[in-house]
């Protein structure tokens, strides 16, 4: 009996690659988080120096 091990390996890594959630989707959703945290820091930022005095 020929030992499969090395062939199912490879074969559960490219399922997980070209599953819903890999690499290069966490990536993007990283670089939408921190822009989106920019974006609400200025903001917040904005709503500071020119709040009434």
């Amino acid at each position: 009996m020929p030992d499969n091990s090395k062939g199912e390996k490879a074969e559960k890594a490219e399922k997980k690659d070209t599953g819903p959630h890999n690499e290069r989707q966490m990536w993007w959703w990283l670089a939408y988080f921190l822009f989106g945290i920019h974006i609400v820091a200025f903001v917040m930022i904005y709503a500071v120096t020119h709040a009434p005095k």
